[in-house]
C-alpha cells in the first residue's frame, strides 16, 4: 500500500568528527554494513521499493552506495570474496534510488518538505538512519506501523518511553489511548524543558505521513531552534484530523550518538556470533 519510504540523509553528524568531516554518518559501519542499509532494508521489508532520499553537500558516498562499482566487482569476479555483495546487490535489484539535495538545514520538517517531487501525492514511511531499530520477536517497527495505517488511514510517529530528564533531545506526545500502546495525539512539543513535558512519550526516527503534510509544512513558520519542525506541522494536522503514536515493539539504538552507536555494534556483533 505504502510504496515509497524518504530517508532524509543531509545532516553534518557533528558527534562524529572528524571521521564525518568526508564521510556521511548514515555510512557509518554496524558491524559490515553502514546505518543506511539498515533502514533500506527496515523499508523494503514493510514492502516499500521507491527508496528516496534528501541528501546535501559531501554525501556522493550514499549514491554511490546503492549504484554498481564495475572495478571493483571486476576485482573480486570468481572470487571467495564475490559473495559480500550479494546482499547490497539483491537490494539494488529490488528498489529504485531516487536523491535530491537540501540546499540548507532548516530542521526535519524542511528536510521532509525538499523530498516532495520524490514522494508525490501518497502515504509514505519517513526513517531516520542513526535510530536503528530491531525486534527480535518478528515484525520490524515499520512493518508494524503500516499495518496500523491499512486500519487508520492518517499520519503516524513511533514512540517510546524515556527518562523524564532526557525529554529535552525529543518531540514529546501526549494524547488517549485508543487501544494498547496506541495514542490519538492531542499535544506535541519539540525539545520541552523537562518540568514542562506533557509526558515521556518521545518521537523517534519512525513516520508514516500522509500528503497533506506537504501543505501544511509549506505554511509552517520555524518553530524551536529556529528551524521547521516536523513536529509542529504534525500537531496541525492532529488538529485538523488525526495523527496517532505507536509504542513500538522492538529495540531502538541512538547511532547518531558514540555511546549508542558502540551499543548497536555490541549487540549486533554478539547477535552475528551467537547465531552462527
Amino acid at each position: 500500500m505504502i510504496q515509497t519510504c524518504l530517508f532524509p540523509a543531509a545532516g553534518y553528524g557533528t558527534r562524529f568528527l572528524p571521521a564525518t568531516k568526508s564521510l556521511p554518518k548514515e555510512m557509518l559501519p554496524i558491524l559490515t554494513k553502514p546505518l543506511i542499509h539498515y533502514g533500506v532494508d527496515e523499508a523494503r521489508e514493510a514492502g516499500m521499493r521507491n527508496m528516496a532520499f534528501v541528501t546535501g553537500r559531501g554525501k556522493r558516498a550514499l549514491e554511490d552506495y546503492f549504484d554498481i562499482s564495475y572495478e571493483l566487482e571486476h576485482q573480486i569476479a570468481g572470487s571467495n570474496k564475490e559473495y559480500l555483495l550479494s546482499e547490497i546487490r539483491d537490494l539494488m535489484s529490488s528498489c529504485s534510488f531516487s536523491f535530491t539535495r537540501q540546499s540548507a538545514m532548516k530542521g526535519l520538517g524542511h528536510a521532509i518538505y525538499t523530498g516532495k517531487n520524490l514522494v508525490g501525492d501518497e502515504p509514505f514511511g519517513v526513517i531516520l538512519a542513526d535510530d536503528l531499530c530491531v525486534n527480535e520477536d518478528g515484525v520490524n517497527v515499520m512493518s508494524q506501523m503500516t499495518q496500523i495505517y491499512e486500519k487508520y488511514r492518517c499520519s503516524i510517529v513511533a514512540v517510546m518511553e524515556v527518562p523524564k530528564q532526557n525529554v529535552s533531545s525529543y518531540g514529546v506526545v501526549n494524547g488517549k489511548f485508543i487501544e494498547d500502546d496506541l495514542m490519538m495525539v492531542s499535544d506535541m512539543v519539540e525539545k520541552p524543558d523537562p518540568k514542562d513535558a506533557p509526558t515521556n512519550l518521545a518521537i523517534i526516527g519512525r513516520y508514516i505521513l500522509t500528503p497533506d503534510i506537504f501543505e501544511i509544512l509549506e505554511t509552517t513558520n520555524p518553530g524551536k531552534n529556529g528551524e521547521i519542525q516536523i513536529t509542529d506541522a504534525l500537531l496541525k494536522q492532529a488538529q485538523n484530523g488525526m495523527v496517532l503514536a505507536y509504542k513500538f515493539k522492538g529495540r531502538r539504538f541512538d547511532c547518531g550518538s558514540v555511546s549508542g552507536f558502540v551499543e548497536a555494534t555490541n549487540f549486533f556483533y554478539e547477535h552475528d556470533n551467537g547465531s552462527k
